[in-house]
């Protein structure tokens, strides 16, 4: 009897961690294919590629047009999806930009450190103010001489 216990006590050390992790990873499948199934028009999506976009069309069983840009759209497959996500809510933006404003007021209204440092603080808070958006970079030049 002493024989057999260490035998089936390894076995299921083993065996119940295993069959655990396969049934929770089965779960997840099962949750990914669900949603990549439930995806309609009008839904936000982020790729496997880090890509965020809105579904444009769904027609196909393999394959959904998303749109990255105002009158851009791009094929994917379906199992590029990754998640669904929820769009931006303007309200939350207009918070946030509140808070920034309250920020910089109370920045602006602490003394600075040195009299030379100042009006260099000053120009690169005006300039940080009037770039509010992403910058974009000039093209590369490839091949010209």
């Amino acid at each position: 009897m002493n024989q057999l216990l260490l035998p089936l006590l390894l076995l299921l050390v083993v065996a119940v961690p295993l069959v655990m992790g396969t049934r929770k990873q089965k779960k997840q499948q099962a949750a990914q294919q669900e949603m990549q199934n439930s995806i309609a028009p009008g839904d936000r999506v982020m790729t496997t590629s880090g890509l965020y976009g809105t579904v444009a069309d769904t027609s196909s069983e393999t394959t959904i047009d998303i749109e990255i840009a105002p009158g851009v759209v791009t094929t994917w497959l379906r199992l590029a999806v990754r998640e669904k996500v929820e769009p931006v809510v303007e309200g939350e933006e207009n918070e946030d930009s509140a808070e920034a404003v309250e920020t910089a007021g109370i920045e602006s209204a602490a003394p600075a450190a040195s009299s030379s440092e100042a009006p260099a603080q000053e120009s690169i808070s005006a300039e940080e103010k009037q770039t509010s958006g992403a910058q974009v970079a000039p093209p590369l030049e490839h091949g010209k001489k």
